[in-house]
């Protein structure tokens, strides 16, 4: 019998601090019947009575017919979804531009090419060049200044 009293109370202690963590979590707006103060009060003094009162008056309603507020995964979730398609059209556009313009670059290296190639052969042998369009220091004894 005393073992049946000693378990009794364990369940009864262990029911009443479940429960005050319950009724400490939960939002002071939606728990009904009286006001947060008065539900630990009423645990505390009646601690079996008090915590089955908590459940079956005070606690917060189910949030089972509330949409969750829980994160989703990414894949189901539009906005991410919409997202990642609006990045995925931005990184073919720049790779279409960099590929478009790696092909006007070496169309105009063989236009480039084809242009020297086809060249009359007294310019070259009378030794007129293309002018050079690099600037060249005049002054190559002096230290580069750069900082």
């Amino acid at each position: 019998m005393v073992r049946f009293f000693i378990f009794a109370a364990v369940v009864s202690v262990a029911l009443m601090i479940y429960t005050l963590i319950e009724c400490s979590r939960a939002p002071k707006h939606l728990v009904r019947s009286l006001p947060k103060s008065a539900w630990f009060a009423v645990i505390i003094v009646l601690p079996l009575v008090g915590a089955v009162l908590w459940f079956i008056l005070g606690r917060p309603a189910s949030t089972a017919n509330q949409p969750s507020a829980q994160q989703t995964a990414p894949d189901d979730d539009e906005d991410f979804l919409r997202q990642l398609e609006v990045w995925r059209r931005q990184q073919q556009r720049e790779a279409e531009s960099k590929a478009r313009e790696q092909e006007l670059n070496s169309q105009a290296k063989n236009k480039k090419n084809d242009d020297s190639a086809s060249e009359p052969e007294s310019n070259r042998a009378s030794g007129a060049e293309k002018p050079s369009h690099k600037s060249e220091d005049t002054d190559s004894d002096s230290p580069d200044t750069k900082a």
